[in-house]
């Protein structure tokens, strides 16, 4: 499959000049597949795999030497579309797309949902290559998307209840402790059940209400692991004593350009969940909090051409039960729970409060694996102005 630039042997007198190839010529086609930042496959017509190039080695934590000693049948699970696929190419010789395929692997920690573009290589079509192209970039900011339109619709609720709900409630309380005083033991039973109903409903609005808070936050240079640590000092003298902490930091992580106070509010949320979805599992249940520099992952600004860095990742890991399939589409809006007393407003509110600080939050589930993985931009430094300039 490799073709190469032809190069002269002829001898060259002192003195020569050396003509360059033209800008066009043709480069080792191994080379620019190499380079490619997908996972590149070919495959002979035996369904024998005879290239792969550095994204594929990552993609399934093989080695290209091994890669290259197994078939495609071997690499993937059994039954998984990308082998109908290969077979499609292979007896039509045709370009084939596929999009949104599910690949499962023994090497694969979990399944990757992926893009796939197939046909036969041009110089040999008894070969045929693969681009495989993973979603979770795309999906993470569709999904971003959603969760901020679904911010929105609790904000407008919010500011409805808090105006429509609150006044009247007040005053059924009021009317129920006027009645108090002049009701036999029984009856006050009654009011008393009045008082703490509303009580809990006011409660309730006074949660949605910081939906509602449009005003910008008040932001200044936060380290995160100081926001961390601090979460979880919370919760192993609380709802996480019987939970292992372990901790993987990078020390030279800067400084996140956010609130504080609202952040351990987000972090917190998301370590609390943690804790409830390993349960009681003794000595068995671990929650890692992990912080990395990512660079490279940028967002477009709604409204703007400006595209924002969001290289800093802090993401929390547990080994509880998963999420439900059922959930998954469903979890950051607002009034989705599967605890018997909650409210489902815990991640639609972490999920606004990260969008208020510019950043995104994603999350992968498995049974016994489950990250939520938060990227924010960082505190710009500013350069001091030179006083001799003018």
């Amino acid at each position: 499959m490799t073709r190469k630039t032809a190069v002269s042997s002829a001898k060259i007198e002192p003195g020569s000049t050396i003509a360059m190839p033209p800008a066009n010529a043709e480069v080792d086609s191994e080379i620019l597949l190499f380079a490619l930042p997908h996972p590149i496959l070919v495959i002979g017509n035996t369904g024998t795999i005879v290239f792969a190039n550095a994204a594929a080695e990552a993609f399934f934590s093989m080695s290209a030497a091994m890669l290259k000693r197994s078939q495609i049948k071997d690499v993937v699970a059994f039954g998984c579309p990308l082998l109908g696929l290969v077979e499609q190419v292979q007896s039509t010789s045709t370009t084939v797309n596929e999009y949104g395929i599910e690949v499962a692997s023994p090497r694969l920690s979990h399944p990757k949902l992926i893009d796939v573009y197939g046909g036969p290589m041009p110089d040999d079509p008894r070969n045929m290559f693969l681009m495989l192209q993973q979603r979770s970039m795309a999906q993470m900011i569709e999904r971003q998307l959603t969760h901020r339109a679904a911010a929105r619709s609790v904000s407008g609720m919010a500011g409805v209840l808090a105006h429509e709900i609150k006044n009247p409630l007040s005053g059924i309380r009021g009317a129920a402790q006027l009645l108090e005083p002049a009701l036999s033991d029984e009856d006050r039973a009654l009011t008393q059940l009045i008082c703490s109903e509303t009580d809990r409903i006011c409660n309730l609005v006074d949660r949605m209400e910081v939906f509602g808070d449009e005003r910008p936050i008040v932001k200044d240079a936060v380290n995160i692991h100081d926001v961390l640590n601090h979460v979880r000092r919370i919760a192993e003298n609380g709802f996480g004593r019987n939970v292992r902490f372990v901790e993987d930091y990078d020390p030279s992580l800067p400084a996140v350009l956010g609130n504080r106070d609202k952040l351990v509010q987000v972090f917190l949320n998301l370590v609390k969940n943690a804790a409830e979805a390993i349960g009681d599992k003794g000595d068995g249940g671990r929650i890692i909090m992990q912080t990395a520099f990512r660079p490279g992952v940028r967002l477009s600004i709604a409204g703007s051409d400006t595209r924002v860095s969001l290289p800093l990742m802090i993401q929390i890991e547990d080994n509880g039960v998963g999420i439900a399939d059922h959930m998954k589409p469903h979890l950051f809006d607002p009034f989705v729970t599967t605890k018997p007393s909650g409210t489902g407003l815990g991640l639609a509110l972490v999920a606004k409060i990260i969008s208020d600080h510019g950043g995104v939050i994603e999350y992968d589930s498995e049974p016994k694996r489950t990250i939520f993985r938060v990227l924010l931009p960082m505190q710009q430094r500013t350069r001091a102005a030179n006083p001799d300039q003018r």
